[in-house]
């Protein structure tokens, strides 16, 4: 088993002990209790320095996927270090609002935006929808004129490029249900031009997540840039170019692509033009940031299978059973001098469903009692969470140097029926 980590990860051995930061994590879990997210506020602003000074030279604007991590403390930190957000949902548009976020920096993204949510949207001023179909487009333009507002848009063409990552975030192919396809991006600006409340103010293109290849990325810019040119001899100018967002992180031993060299090609192809860049990022920004800690309950031995029950389950990471994503566990304990006590083991959850489990085959030292870390928990973990099993939301902590904050208390079992005990009907 390997002691040391890579340096994608923001937690470090020390004295034997796992660190984030300048917190013993052992510590962490004694005061808060497991199973809980645990986040690193210095990996955070890191990664969101290291992508707005890789595109320094270029007016640009990111904007954070919501939909990664959407808790409130989280999203008031991006506001503060000047992120703009991407939305898709009015939850998510109300959660940005409640942290302090700039509605003139968000983007509305998503297939299915309701009546409701649109003209939630366009009452706080949001600064673009990202338009999905024709009828999205007939819509927020009827009920932009009955608000007396025009409507800011932009199409999400659809460029039919493989991101080369897992079928079920895959979103910029012909098969995928996202975005208008590209032989009809003309089209539709040319309607957009004649819609009376509409303001045509961009183009976007997202083609996937998890992306570990630079080519699906400029293939998809490319494209965008030909319909640019296009719209411009039709006298129809753009502001900005969303390319959205996808860039993978280390889970396991990916070779990933650096930021730099993102920013390099992407900065290469924009050479001359003027429109203002604008980026989704949401793994890349908080995915290494976080970790899932958990206590093992009970180490079970099968002949041929060995098992490592904790108490973190599928409702709280549900991205294995979805995805059959690896997370990396490692014990709190640095497994150094271990002389073969090493055993295979599926890392599994209390929940009742054999695909509740956490990882497969995994050679760790443990004892009952023992607390492992899931890495790479900072992104669609804790926001995909769920009360399956009737089993309560977990706890999340944002670490800051020597400080630990609770940034969401762990839910209570009244938590659990408050809208559902005041049914009191009789039977």
């Amino acid at each position: 088993m390997e002691a040391k980590l890579s340096t994608a990860f923001p937690v470090h051995y020390q004295d034997g002990k796992l660190f984030m930061e300048e917190l013993d994590l052992a510590n962490v879990a004694k005061e808060h209790g497991t199973p809980c997210y645990v986040y690193s506020k210095k990996h955070i602003v890191d990664a969101f320095t290291s992508f707005q000074n890789a595109f320094a030279s270029h007016p640009n604007q990111i904007c954070y996927a919501v939909k990664a991590n959407s808790n409130l403390s989280i999203l008031r930190l991006f506001a503060k270090l000047g992120a703009g957000f991407d939305i898709v949902s009015q939850g998510e548009l109300y959660r940005v609002l409640q942290a302090g976020g700039d509605p003139a920096k968000v983007v509305f993204s998503g297939v299915g935006k309701t009546d409701q949510e649109i003209r939630f949207a366009l009452e706080k001023n949001v600064g673009c929808f990202n338009l999905e179909s024709e009828g999205e487009l007939y819509k927020i333009n009827k009920i932009a004129g009955e608000l007396n507002k025009k409507a800011p848009i932009s199409f999400r063409v659809n460029p039919d490029i493989d991101a080369k990552t897992h079928e079920k975030i895959s979103t910029g192919m012909k098969k995928n249900k996202f975005g208008i396809a590209y032989e009809r991006a003309i089209h539709m600006f040319r309607e957009a031009k004649g819609c009376e409340n509409i303001q045509i103010k961009g183009i976007d293109c997202h083609i996937g997540s998890q992306i570990t290849q630079i080519t699906p990325f400029i293939d998809a810019a490319a494209k965008l840039l030909k319909v640019v040119d296009e719209l411009k001899k039709e006298d129809i100018h753009l502001e900005h170019i969303d390319i959205g967002g996808g860039l993978g992180i280390v889970y396991n031993k990916e070779t990933t692509i650096s930021v730099n060299e993102y920013a390099q090609r992407v900065l290469e192809i924009m050479q001359g033009r003027s429109e203002k860049l604008m980026f989704e990022p949401g793994r890349f920004l908080i995915g290494n940031s976080g970790v899932l800690l958990s206590r093992v309950e009970y180490l079970k031995h099968h002949e041929g299978k060995n098992f490592c029950i904790i108490d973190a389950a599928m409702n709280d990471l549900m991205r294995p059973a979805l995805y059959e994503a690896y997370h990396k566990v490692i014990n709190l304990k640095e497994p150094k001098d271990l002389n073969g006590k090493e055993m295979v083991y599926d890392i599994v959850g209390p929940i009742c469903e054999t695909g509740d489990y956490i990882a497969k085959e995994r050679e760790i030292y443990v004892e009952e009692g023992d607390v492992v870390a899931i890495l790479s928990a900072g992104a669609y973990a804790m926001s995909m969470s769920s009360n399956y099993n009737t089993r309560l939301r977990v706890a999340e902590v944002l670490i800051d140097g020597s400080k630990s904050h609770i940034i969401r208390e762990r839910e209570t079992y009244e938590d659990l029926v408050r809208h559902e005990a005041h049914a009191n009907i009789e039977f």
